[in-house]
């Protein structure tokens, strides 16, 4: 499942730097997550650095339009590293 930067965002500036996959960056109002490369941190941590140094409370979610197994995750990270 790739993750989804909602409304609640406040461009505060901390989870860019976090992703391994340099899956997000700013968009029009707020920061996005490219759904193609976010793994949800699978290949590199425990657990989704982003949400982790989010400071608002689901501002970053499962986006439901990109819905993924821990497979499909594992798989994307093994194609993203190798692309890398």
């Amino acid at each position: 499942m790739a993750l989804k930067i909602t409304s609640k965002c406040i461009n505060c500036d901390m989870c860019q730097p976090e992703c391994p996959n340099d899956a997000i960056s700013m968009g029009y109002d707020t920061y996005e997550i490219d759904p193609n490369k976010c793994t949800e941190c699978v290949g590199y941590y425990p657990h989704s650095t982003c949400q982790r140094v989010c400071p608002i409370s689901n501002a970053i979610i499962v986006d439901p339009q990109h819905i993924e197994t821990p497979e499909e995750l594992h798989k994307k990270f093994e194609q993203l590293k190798l692309s890398n």
